[in-house]
């Protein structure tokens, strides 16, 4: 480790984990040069590469190395395909915001000049998720999956709302409102799952009211799903429990341009995780042809929490100065990845970024 340096730990993924990865930190470099950034990248491996050398996709390792580090940075995984938790198939992403406790994934889906949303509107929003209860499986319980069979013929689900949770996410969307154009949507369904949305709209209710100077609306999901389509630029904060949270967050940064584009921080109160919104892609990992936009941007969203906590205004700068460099080269087609028309590989984007960067 580099003495006194901001230690982030690299962790890869699968699929085309380690070519945006490697995009990524050619970016966080030239950010580090230009604002005299002390950044150290150790690195440990999760994912297929660590299950085949240790026998688990998640090594409780790489949990303490990610504990004891400033910050994580974190390439998608292929969890889908891994094998049975008792098999060591253990999902990183979900360990990581379980042991951590990184209650709050935050989302944003802004429309770049030059490269215009789908739906015709400006977007420019954030969806703050709970990211530790909810339906899924892996965050609703202590011992034991949350999912269960009775009888071949039976599947039950368990979901988790708790007064702590909906109160602390709700706190951390209606801060993030006062740093925006103060206004907070809750999205819900306690028109039908009256007792856990309930609870959950119980809470941020309470804290709306601790909020007067901020807008406050509530939206039933599905609606809310086709408001997003009609009109995205209506909306600044969407607050919202887990899975409406992950939908609501992709349908957006879609409208928005593109989800190849979207970045995503999983923070808590003492851990920040920088993690791309999209998956492993496995289909064109080593082809040097994916986008690493929302890796970088995540990247740039994480040096932004940390500024902010250690009121660095180093790392706020080259958090600002990653956003700009990207806003540039999306908005010119010939520096663009194939999957938004253009023509440059992966690491021809990235050195794009990191040379606005240094300009």
């Amino acid at each position: 480790m580099t003495a006194g340096a901001l230690q982030l730990l690299v962790l890869e993924g699968d699929g085309i984990g380690p070519e945006i990865t490697a995009a990524t930190l050619a970016v966080l470099r030239a950010a580090a040069d230009r604002f005299g950034l002390n950044l150290a990248f150790p690195r440990a491996d999760i994912g297929w590469v660590a299950h085949r050398a240790t026998g688990t996709t998640f090594p409780d390792a790489v949990y303490d190395q990610a504990k004891a580090a400033d910050g994580v940075i974190l390439g998608p995984v292929s969890h889908n395909e891994y094998p049975p938790r008792t098999e060591g198939g253990l999902n990183p992403s979900g360990e990581l915001r379980k042991r951590l406790d990184l209650y709050a994934n935050i989302r944003p889906a802004r429309s770049r000049e030059g490269f215009p949303p789908r739906c015709g509107v400006p977007v420019d929003l954030v969806v703050v998720r709970e990211n530790t209860e909810g339906f899924y499986a892996d965050r609703s319980m202590h011992v034991g999956p949350g999912e269960f069979m009775p009888t071949p013929d039976l599947a039950l689900a368990m979901r988790k709302i708790t007064r702590n949770g909906s109160t602390r996410i709700a706190e951390a969307a209606f801060k993030l409102a006062r740093q925006r154009r103060r206004k907070v949507t809750c999205v819900h369904k306690a028109n039908v799952l009256r007792v856990s949305d309930g609870l959950y709209l119980e809470c941020t209710r309470a804290v709306a009211a601790q909020y007067p100077d901020v807008a406050y609306e509530e939206r039933i999901i599905d609606a809310m799903a086709a408001l997003l389509v009609r009109d995205a630029a209506q909306f600044d904060v969407i607050v919202t429990t887990n899975m409406y949270g992950d939908i609501l967050s992709d349908e957006a940064s879609e409208i928005a341009g593109s989800l190849g584009l979207a970045a995503s921080l999983n923070a808590g109160a003492e851990h920040g995780v920088a993690q791309a919104q999209h998956g492993s892609a496995p289909d064109i990992a080593g082809k040097n042809v994916a986008n690493p936009s929302s890796l970088i941007g995540s990247v740039a969203m994480l040096l932004a929490w940390l500024g902010e906590r250690r009121n660095d205004s180093a790392l706020a700068g080259a958090a600002q100065a990653i956003e700009a460099a990207l806003d540039r080269v999306i908005a010119d087609p010939k520096t663009r990845t194939p999957d938004m028309g253009g023509a440059l590989g992966t690491d021809a984007f990235a050195a794009a970024v990191a040379a606005a960067i240094s300009r």
